[in-house]
């Protein structure tokens, strides 16, 4: 981590030294409203982190990595995702398959796999194919027929795959679950599901996508994509093939909002509003518990690829710092314990359950809240 420089920091809340007093003691009466008190306050400021902000002015103490570091993690990631074996078919509930046993016609057939993950066998009754290979599924069957039929000789054709899925929702025309195969890429479904939705806006018919803070979730994960570089300049490293699992959210962009979360009180998705504070915006999550992290982080650009910024809350309070005025997409996170490395941040926080559920949902309809 470095220390961040005053032409580096991103835009803070322009109040006079002379409104600095007025504003905390303004900040401090919310939180006795929304049921706080004066022991929630870390009395960190001077303690735990050496006091380098009473020069410029500002909140942050320090920000994630270099912005080569940043690159280099990326690539390396995206490679990792391009190089990866395909995985192996496993068959599963709703395939369609065929069966064929040589030189006995009447003991072939074209079924599906039961939702019980079963086919029915002549001899054989009920047989498990679900999570077999084919060629495991086929020796399965050929077993149970041998003491039936002479030498049997048994393959198994899959027709349709049905269990291999991706899901897409959000700003999207058609949001849903696909069928993908193992040549499917990001850019791919986007299409199937027709691209972004299109809505009426000031009279005119506009893309409601906001492809830059838009995610793809693999198992918990965020992949590092840059959705703008996959679907509208086809860019084979961020257009990554899509695995069964897969999560696709589009983000919307005519409903800009902030996430707060974390050790808070009510962790909610709001909506932007231009000039909105962090301690604002502490405040409307019903403040912080009482055993959070001395400090706070702003998570702002993509999750998949996050600028952090960690905020003395105490200074803003104290009138020693500026409030942050916060951007469209920014994650107000608290954590629970001291998270002091970036790699131990992003171990820890990215992902978290609550923070993807946040970022996928659409927005209440009390978004908008009250300072």
């Amino acid at each position: 981590m470095k220390t961040v420089h005053k032409s580096q920091l991103p835009e803070v809340s322009a109040k006079g030294t002379w409104q600095r007093p007025v504003f905390a003691l303004v900040a401090v009466a919310s939180l006795f409203v929304a049921g706080c008190y004066w022991t929630r306050l870390t009395g960190n400021y001077d303690d735990v982190f050496e006091v380098n902000n009473t020069e410029d002015d500002s909140a942050i103490l320090e920000e994630t990595g270099r912005e080569e570091e940043t690159l280099a993690r990326i690539r390396k990631r995206l490679q990792e995702l391009a190089d990866e074996k395909e995985p192996v078919y496993l068959m599963n509930a709703g395939d369609q398959i065929e069966i064929r046993v040589y030189g006995h016609s009447d003991l072939g057939m074209v079924t599906k796999i039961g939702p019980d993950g079963t086919v029915g066998i002549a001899f054989l009754g009920q047989i498990r194919l679900s999570g077999q290979t084919i060629s495991d599924g086929a020796e399965l069957i050929r077993k149970g027929l041998a003491p039936y039929v002479k030498n049997p000789v048994v393959s198994i054709t899959v027709k349709e795959i049905a269990s291999e899925t991706a899901t897409i929702t959000g700003a999207c025309a058609k949001p849903g679950v696909y069928s993908i195969s193992n040549h499917t890429r990001l850019g791919d479904l986007y299409a199937i599901a027709g691209s972004s939705s299109i809505r009426l806006f000031n009279g005119v018919h506009v893309d409601v996508a906001d492809l830059d803070h838009s995610y793809i979730f693999r198992k918990g994960e965020p992949l590092p994509v840059d959705f703008r570089k996959a679907i509208n300049e086809g860019d084979a490293l961020h257009n990554v093939r899509l695995r069964k699992g897969d999560h696709v959210f589009i983000a919307q962009r005519l409903e800009a909002s902030v996430s707060i979360c974390g050790a808070v009180a009510n962790p909610h998705k709001r909506l932007y509003e231009k000039g909105m504070g962090l301690i604002e915006t502490l405040t409307s999550a019903g403040w912080m518990h009482e055993t959070h992290w001395n400090h706070v982080i702003i998570i702002r650009d993509s999750l998949a690829n996050p600028k952090m910024y960690k905020v003395d809350v105490d200074g803003i309070l104290a009138g020693k710092c500026r409030n942050i005025t916060l951007k469209a997409g920014d994650i107000v996170y608290v954590p629970h314990d001291n998270l002091s490395e970036y790699n131990v941040f992003v171990r820890k926080l990215l992902p978290t359950a609550q923070i993807i559920n946040l970022l996928t949902s659409r927005l209440p309809s009390n978004a908008y809240g009250n300072f």
